[in-house]
C-alpha cells in the first residue's frame, strides 16, 4: 500500500489541494471562526503547513505555531515553507503519540488528517485536544467525513475526481464526531460548514 511517506503520493496531493474549490470554501469557513487574538496554535497533521500559514495570515499576532506531521515529504515541505519564520516550529509527530508534550495552545487546527486514524484513537485524540487547549481555546477540524449512504459517498467521490477511496481513510460521521468532541469536554460543538464529504467541526474549551 502506498502511504503518505511516499513522495509521489504526497506531491500529487499537494499539487491539487490549492485548486479544490470545496476545500478553499472550507478553509474560508475556518478562517472566519478563528478567535480574535490567539497567540499560540497547534496544527495536527500539518502537511506542507498550508493551514498553519492560513492561520498566520488571518491572525498575524500569533507568536507561536507548532506544526506536526509524520510524513517525511510533508515535513520537508513545511520546513521549506516556514524556514524564515521564527514563530513556527515544525516537528515530527505521529497520531499515536500523546499531545501533552507539545504544550498548551489557544487554537488547535487540523486539515484533512484525523480521518486517517481509527475511531477509538479519534475519541482519545479529541480528549487530548481538550487537554492542551487553554481556557476558551478553539479546536477546528476541517475534515473528510463519512457520507450517510453509499450512494452519497459515491457522488462525493465523483465530485472530487476520485475513482477509489484512499486505503488509509477511516471515515466517521459528523454526528459521531460531534458526540465524541462533547464527551471530551468541549463546548459549543457544531458542524459549522459542510459540503458533501467535507466538514468543519468546531468546539471550544471551557
Amino acid at each position: 500500500m502506498v502511504t503518505w511517506n511516499d513522495p509521489t503520493k504526497a506531491n500529487e496531493y499537494l499539487a491539487r489541494i490549492g485548486t479544490s474549490e470545496p476545500r478553499l470554501a472550507g478553509e474560508a469557513a475556518l478562517r472566519e471562526m478563528l478567535p480574535a487574538t490567539p497567540t499560540s496554535v497547534l496544527d495536527l497533521g500539518c502537511g506542507d503547513g498550508r493551514l498553519a500559514a492560513l492561520v498566520l495570515e488571518a491572525r498575524p499576532g500569533v507568536e507561536q505555531v507548532v506544526a506536526v506531521d509524520v510524513s517525511p515529504p510533508m515535513l520537508g515541505a513545511a520546513r521549506a515553507r516556514f524556514d524564515a519564520d521564527g514563530r513556527v516550529q515544525v516537528r515530527e509527530w505521529d497520531f499515536s503519540d500523546s499531545l501533552e508534550p507539545l504544550g498548551q495552545f489557544d487554537v488547535v487546527v487540523s486539515g484533512f488528517a484525523i480521518h486517517h486514524v481509527e475511531d477509538p484513537r479519534k475519541r482519545k485524540l479529541f480528549a487530548e485536544v481538550a487537554g492542551v487547549l487553554r481556557p476558551s481555546g478553539v479546536f477546528a477540524n476541517l475534515e473528510v467525513v463519512a457520507s450517510p449512504t453509499p450512494e452519497l459517498h459515491a457522488a462525493f467521490r465523483a465530485a472530487i475526481g476520485r475513482e477509489a477511496d484512499d486505503p488509509e481513510d477511516r471515515l466517521a460521521s459528523v454526528e459521531a464526531q460531534l458526540g465524541w468532541m462533547r464527551d471530551a469536554g468541549l463546548e459549543q460543538v457544531d458542524c459549522l460548514w459542510k459540503w458533501r464529504g467535507f466538514a468543519l467541526l468546531v468546539g471550544a474549551s471551557p
